[in-house]
């Protein structure tokens, strides 16, 4: 059963004129990192609502979610009018499967996103398990524009921390930007683009990956990856790809 609660918004942050992220403050349910929480407001006689991936941890506060301004969306026009003090809705319950208990022993993690996609990545990121879970970790976030590769100043700070450890490859489509890969992720697995930058095998012996992002990256993707032997995850029958949908 859903039960929502208010939650009062703390912080805000533009990152460029329709990338949002907003902190809030709501008494919800403990969580995993990587999870995501459903958020709605009261329009038009009705409760608008979408999930979210949750960009803090479970030990930090505030909450914090990162969203991009649909033109014309049911939603988010509306909460990226809200400001300091301003309230919305949430459920008090946090859900999704995009977490590192789900996952299978694996020596490589590769965390594949897609714009706003890159949210649950960066709240595992901030944990501790990650790194004793993974020999390897790498973080692919795609973007159409230099300036919406988001949350640079705590990836930087990760590759300080984990030098050795942690690959972070960014993409950017509609421009050429030195130190990041032009074109799409797909593109990249299917000539091995990704496996030359970052230094590592993407292959089902090594590897699990995740995905986060918009459809057509996430069917491409594992299509790509299935030519290669591997297989959806699921808890019944451990496999070498973990994806998250909110549709």
């Amino acid at each position: 059963m859903t039960t929502w609660i208010k939650a009062q918004v703390v912080g805000k942050r533009h990152w460029t004129t329709r990338l949002v992220s907003l902190q809030f403050e709501a008494d919800i349910s403990p969580f995993t990192a990587g999870q995501f929480v459903r958020c709605g407001m009261d329009i038009d006689g009705e409760r608008v609502a979408r999930p979210y991936s949750l960009i803090n941890t479970p030990e930090t506060l505030p909450h914090e979610i990162y969203f991009n301004i649909v033109e014309d969306g049911l939603l988010t026009p509306h909460l990226a009018t809200l400001n300091t003090g301003d309230e919305f809705w949430v459920c008090d319950a946090c859900n999704g499967f995009l977490t590192l208990d789900e996952l299978p022993i694996a020596s490589n993690l590769w965390m594949l996103s897609t714009g706003t996609g890159v949210g649950p990545f960066i709240s595992i990121l901030k944990t501790e398990q990650i790194w004793q879970q993974f020999k390897q970790v790498v973080l692919v976030h795609a973007v159409s524009n230099a300036d919406e590769l988001a949350y640079s100043e705590l990836i930087d700070d990760t590759q300080r921390q984990h030098p050795t450890t942690f690959h972070y490859l960014p993409f950017v489509s509609r421009e050429k930007i030195a130190e990041t890969i032009h074109g799409r992720i797909p593109d990249a697995i299917q000539n091995r683009t990704l496996e030359s930058t970052a230094g590592l095998p993407l292959n089902a012996e090594h590897s699990h990956v995740m995905l986060c992002g918009n459809a057509g990256m996430i069917k491409d993707a594992s299509e790509l990856l299935e030519q290669r032997g591997m297989s959806r995850h699921r808890r019944s029958a451990p496999g070498h790809i973990t994806i998250e949908k909110y549709y």
